[in-house]
């Protein structure tokens, strides 16, 4: 039995040893060449020699990792072997499209495998640990991260959190190819005041335990090894120091049985906060309040020992801590084989392996959203055509593969412009590049230098232009404009891009835009005047051929968005899933007295949930029906839906719910399930759905989960702007 072990072990350790497994450090240094001989690096070399470090943050590579484990496992006084963890976000070195990206894809089985792939590759470098997935619903698109989450719905979001854990971790962490994950960030970082980077956040508990709290619920019952604190302040208090959300709610509602761990300094950043004295008093609240494993603010090395010999500390709360970092330990099999992940053959047979592409370029097709296909200029025809490609961004091998890959190599990526050059079509392909986008280097940690000012590459861009029959204007962010650190006020498309756009419009207006993007965007100016818009975000390894694919219609796009696109930055935070308000925005009313903008409409303009095909389907014959099973109200929802278009496609089917009258407001719509079917042309499906009182029901402001018999509204459609609607009154 592990937990055997685990207390035989722990028997034999000093309190410094114990301390010493909670205490993280980070290695960006070459553990192969010689010992450091001064400075911070020389002394964590010391501590894991001394055994007084449980895990190492950003060593990878089968060499650098042996080194470490060796010096850990070889010189320590009892050999404990550490975890070696890194930020597997959406791949090691093959990257698939960003998280975000792939949550458009809906495809709950490709976003397993896509993790199951990250697990493969990295665990063959010597990676343990992910720290991911993130988990963090956000409304609002200024919140650079929100490229790494899965977008506004909690229900949506939940499913994802649990096939990204499942994919991560296999069946058996003891299996080579798996490596186990931590869902981030707890809690509310999603949430953050203005879309503002580590900014504070003010929430209600109804948000909180309705909206915030079921993906990393969802996380934890598909038994996740590790949960990360959040930077941000809630309710006055940092979540690292938050006895409520780590005790209270993870560990003792929910029964978390792994690991906490701090984000990097978040332990030492509560003297930033107010909330922390001193590093001993940071180190105090933190560990009271229920955190394990500290990532380099080095407050546990230098101050639990004493904590606890002062009696300010329980031991216990120590022994707990080291109880969860040892027992990943042992299920990783790292006691039986401190070596198990280390095979320099099978590194370089995994890395970049070409067997993970059908499956990545798959995933990177899927996430693909078409948001507008007016003229049916898509799918682009394969012959007689002058095609012009126009955009730095489509000649770009680094942006795609987006943020959060920290592992990858620059300049690995697909580009648009050799796909379409390399496609398998007779057209003309001419490329301009237009103004340069980024000027200087490009680095993970730096602000971009994005061009303003140079328009050089215009004429040429309007040229080829006037020449062609179709123009692809490849468009968007870079990929380090978003993620962490990358809060935007301006969400339309940065530089000199619009006005690129608005003149190569002028001399032709048949223009597909693709975007490529790590967040929503405002994109009014082209909804009204590009007749062909394609949502393509940052897709990864092989992100020209999935563009190309779908260009060409040898994919038919299927994605559906997993947050609301505003009309303006002004309406944001926005989502579907609001509550009602007192004073509704009805048009009918002509005087002022109602919930609106006098300058914008309160709508997006493309809807949570909404995606286009090259086909058409037609919902009909929607029936609601209840009925009683084991003394609970069961609901059984069917719709017929009927491809009436000319190809091959992929619909998702979407049922929504609405409680109109609750205890406690709640949300004029949300997502309760979906389908998502493929039909040929004329094909019919009639699809199911069967919701229980569980999928009725909500959790009070106090956390208790109720259900309310009553009056419920349902409805289906293909986006959250529903289609379909029907009553049943539960009694």
């Amino acid at each position: 039995m592990i937990s055997e072990k685990v207390e035989a072990l722990l028997a034999k350790m000093t309190l410094e040893e114990k301390i010493g497994q909670m205490n993280q450090y980070s290695g960006f240094m070459d553990f192969t060449g010689p010992q450091p001989k001064g400075g911070q690096q020389a002394k964590k070399y010391k501590d894991i020699e001394k055994g007084l470090v449980g895990s190492m943050l950003n060593v990878h590579g089968v060499e650098n990792v042996k080194a470490v484990q060796k010096i850990a496992v070889e010189n320590s006084r009892l050999g404990i072997p550490l975890i070696f963890a890194f930020d597997i976000v959406h791949g090691y070195k093959t990257i698939s499209p960003i998280p975000l990206a792939e949550a458009a894809s809906w495809n709950l089985s490709l976003i397993k495998r896509s993790a199951e792939i990250a697990a493969e590759e990295a665990s063959a470098a010597g990676i343990n640990l992910t720290f991911a997935p993130m988990v963090d619903i956000s409304r609002d698109a200024r919140w650079g991260r929100v490229m790494e989450g899965a977008g506004e719905d909690p229900y949506l979001g939940s499913l994802i959190a649990k096939a990204r854990v499942e994919g991560f971790q296999g069946k058996d962490l003891g299996l080579p190819h798996t490596i186990a994950a931590t869902a981030k960030h707890f809690a509310a970082y999603g949430f953050a005041e203005a879309g503002r980077e580590y900014n504070t956040v003010d929430v209600g508990t109804t948000t909180l335990y309705n909206t915030i709290f079921p993906p990393f619920k969802a996380a934890v019952d598909a038994d996740v090894k590790a949960v990360m604190n959040s930077f941000n302040v809630l309710n006055g208090i940092p979540a690292t120091a938050d006895q409520f959300l780590i005790r209270d709610v993870l560990k003792k509602k929910w029964n978390f049985n792994g690991f906490v761990v701090s984000d990097w300094d978040s332990v030492g950043e509560l003297k930033n906060h107010g909330f922390a004295q001193d590093g001993r008093d940071a180190a105090k609240k933190a560990i009271i309040a229920g955190c394990d494993m500290d990532m380099e603010s080095y407050h546990f090395i230098e101050e639990l020992a004493s904590l606890v010999n002062d009696g300010e500390v329980d031991l216990q709360l120590i022994n707990d801590a080291v109880r969860r970092i040892l027992t990943l330990k042992f299920e990783l099999g790292l006691f039986d084989d401190p070596y198990k992940y280390l095979s320099k053959k099978r590194e370089k047979e995994t890395v970049y392996s070409q067997k993970f592409k059908k499956d990545i370029l798959n995933i990177a097709r899927q996430s693909i959203v078409l948001l507008k296909n007016n003229n049916q200029l898509l799918p682009l025809k394969k012959d007689h055509q002058q095609i012009a490609i126009i955009g730095d961004l489509a000649q770009d091998k680094t942006s795609a593969l987006g943020s959060w890959r920290i592992a990858s190599d620059d300049g690995k990526a697909e580009s648009l412009v050799e796909a379409m050059q390399n496609y398998p079509a007779t057209n003309s392909i001419r490329y301009a590049q237009g103004p340069k986008f980024i000027k200087g280097d490009v680095h993970f940690v730096k602000e971009l230098n994005v061009n303003t000012t140079d328009k050089s590459g215009f004429e040429e861009a309007i040229k080829i232009a006037k020449q062609a029959d179709i123009v692809i204007m490849n468009l968007g962010e870079h990929g380090f404009q978003s993620g962490e650190g990358r809060s935007r006020t301006k969400l339309g498309l940065p530089g000199l891009q619009q006005e690129l756009l608005e003149a190569v419009y002028e001399v032709n207006p048949n223009i597909v835009l693709v975007l490529q993007n790590g967040r929503p965007l405002t994109l009014t100016w082209a909804e009204q005047h590009i007749p062909a818009i394609v949502e393509a975000w940052q897709l990864g390894s092989f992100n020209g051929s999935a563009i190309a694919q779908v260009l060409y219609g040898d994919y038919n796009p299927s994605g559906k968005l997993p947050m609301s696109f505003p009309r303006s930055v002004g309406q944001l935070p926005l989502y579907y899933n609001h509550l009602p308000t007192g004073r509704p925005n009805d048009p009918s009313q002509q005087d002022v007295f109602k919930s609106f903008y006098i300058d914008q409409q309160n709508t997006p303009l493309y809807p949570f949930g909404y995606g286009l095909s090259y086909t058409q389907f037609k919902l009909s014959n929607f029936s609601v029906n209840s009925f009683s099973e084991s003394n609970e109200f069961k609901v059984s929802i069917s719709v017929e839906l009927t491809n009436t278009g000319s190809l091959f496609g992929t619909e998702t089917v979407q049922l929504y719910i609405q409680d109109p009258v609750a205890q406690i407001s709640r949300p004029i719509k949300e997502l309760k399930s979906f389908r998502q079917v493929s039909l040929n042309p004329n094909q019919k499906k009639l699809i199911n759905f069967l919701l229980s009182e569980k999928d009725l029901g909500y959790y009070l402001p106090n956390g208790d989960w109720i259900f309310e018999k009553g009056k419920f509204n349902f409805f289906i459609g293909t986006s959250s702007d529903t289609s379909l609607q029907a009553e049943l009154n539960l009694q």
